[in-house]
């Protein structure tokens, strides 16, 4: 379907137009919410945020990129917000952390991914992977998730995050070298 014909069908049928994307774009949406957000629970309720805010401004495509680009900015975008909001949360539980003894306590929560691709890979290395995703600078992190883990072009990648393919370039060349220096910091420590 075309940027035109969906268009012209949202103008017509707004809630087949809406469903048109959910069942294109759901699984795959919820896969970026995943790996943006490392929690199952937390990718469920932004991949549920991101289409009612599709819903809410389907009448707004325009048209002038993919309506793939458009869903994957809008997913994103909640995925930052999330982070952004969650990190504003933590930093003004710090003042009541300082104030209480928990030095009792042990953290116990893992960070496991449910997508398919993941459950096969062994939970150490799984593990030590994201560890070493999650040191990235945040536009490396998201281009390399996009590319590498979702599959996505440079050209694709470059619409979602709003920047030229040349930039996507040297965001993933960036990205690698780190990870390299990163992983093999660790197999190094390992063979000791």
């Amino acid at each position: 379907m075309t940027n035109e014909e969906f268009i012209a069908l949202v103008h017509s049928d707004k809630k087949q137009a809406f469903q048109i994307v959910v069942d294109e774009f759901g699984e795959k949406v919820f896969n970026v919410c995943s790996y943006q957000l490392r929690s199952k629970e937390d990718a469920e309720d932004i991949t549920q945020e991101s289409f009612t805010a599709i819903y809410l401004a389907i009448d707004s495509f325009e048209g002038k990129s993919k309506l793939s680009t458009w869903v994957y900015s809008i997913a994103l975008n909640k995925c930052k917000e999330f982070i952004r909001n969650k990190t504003r949360k933590k930093r003004s539980g710090f003042l009541t952390v300082l104030t209480r003894d928990d030095s009792h306590m042990v953290p116990t929560q893992t960070i496991d991914l449910y997508t398919p691709e993941t459950q096969l890979v062994d939970k150490e290395r799984r593990e030590i992977f994201f560890t070493a995703i999650d040191q990235l600078a945040d536009n490396q992190r998201q281009a390399y998730l996009f590319s590498k883990i979702e599959g996505y072009s440079y050209t694709e990648i470059a619409d979602m995050m709003n920047l030229s393919v040349s930039s996507i370039e040297s965001l993933l060349f960036r990205a690698k070298k780190r990870l390299k220096q990163l992983l093999g910091e660790y197999y190094e420590k390992s063979k000791e």
